[in-house]
């Protein structure tokens, strides 16, 4: 792209401006194509003033002459040249991700949501404000509460956008506001599933069910759930909860339960498609389950409630079966 300068006599009058042009391949060519039309504004035109007429020179590299920056106010220069080594940035901050997350969240009628479900009391912040930090800070920037309070919020313009300076979101308030979202969970959740139908046009009859772990460091004392189990993060001295995440077939969650850390896999499955079955009734399903949630028992549940499945096999029954699968014909599905 460059700047061409236009002239152009009218009615008397001598107008002039620059245009932005770029060098475009056509089937006769190169064309150059007009992308947009700097017109020149009034008052430029002494040789004091920096106007349009100076840019053609300052990108050749051509000296210029330099305004004078203690004129009065009303005299001041529209530009001036700057050295950039003696510019310092203050207080940079991230704007573009916590934008489009507030978009989102809005577009997902979550803030309407959080107002609706958690009545107003006490609180200086909203209770739908802090749940939108909390989210926007899983979203762009996965960490604790803690570091959201003393780092991640204040680089961030979202002080800005939702109007809570940076000293007011602290560790304690944000650990309040989950305390508040908790009742409401499975509202939340159907929320979600509901927004997402009406968006996508996505139907839930293939789920997809897992169980991960998460560890405390300290000793978990006032968590009843907190207990040493099999840790999938290798801290076996640490108490832990197990938690139980279903899913759709393009990975959006729309339910899930905590249990206790000792849990093992295979004990979870009942409560969890009687929880999905309570919440959203009875359907033609398909579970996805890995091995580690097979039983027969399982199998006989979900044989008797009239579902589907697809479950990874056992290593033991696969080598018992394993010369016949290899003999048999594969169709790819």
């Amino acid at each position: 792209m460059y700047l061409r300068r236009r002239s152009r006599t009218k009615n008397g009058v001598d107008y002039k401006s620059w245009a932005l042009v770029e060098t475009i391949r056509t089937a006769r060519g190169p064309r150059q194509r007009t992308i947009a039309t700097i017109g020149k504004l009034p008052g430029l035109d002494k040789e004091e003033r920096i106007g349009w007429e100076a840019i053609g020179r300052f990108l050749d590299g051509k000296p210029q002459p330099q305004p004078d920056l203690f004129k009065r106010e009303d005299e001041a220069p529209l530009w001036a040249t700057v050295d950039i080594k003696r510019v310092s940035i203050e207080r940079m901050r991230h704007f573009g991700d916590v934008y489009l997350g507030l978009l989102l969240w809005n577009r997902l009628g979550l803030s309407a949501f959080c107002q609706e479900q958690i009545p107003p009391g006490r609180e200086e912040i909203s209770w739908s404000i802090m749940a939108a930090v909390l989210t926007l800070a899983r979203f762009c920037a996965p960490s604790s509460e803690l570091q959201i309070a003393e780092s991640w919020y204040a680089k961030t313009a979202l002080d800005d956008l939702v109007g809570v300076p940076a000293e007011k979101i602290n560790d304690d308030r944000l650990y309040r506001a989950l305390d508040a979202l908790l009742p409401h969970k499975d509202a939340l959740c159907r929320h979600l599933q509901r927004r997402y139908g009406e968006m996508f046009g996505t139907t839930f009859d293939f789920l997809i069910y897992d169980v991960t772990s998460t560890y405390f460091e300290g000793s978990g004392k006032r968590n009843a759930k907190a207990k040493r189990g099999y840790s999938r993060d290798s801290r076996p001295d640490c108490v832990q909860v197990c938690i139980g995440l279903v899913t759709s077939s393009e990975g959006l969650p729309i339910g899930f339960e905590v249990f206790d850390g000792n849990r093992v896999d295979v004990t979870t499955v009942e409560d969890i498609i009687e929880l999905m079955e309570g919440k959203y009734g009875k359907a033609n399903r398909v579970w996805v389950m890995d091995r580690g949630m097979v039983s027969e028992e399982n199998l006989e549940l979900l044989r008797t409630r009239d579902a589907r499945y697809i479950v990874g096999t056992p290593k033991a029954m696969l080598r018992k079966f394993e010369q016949e699968l290899t003999e048999s014909g594969w169709e790819e599905v």
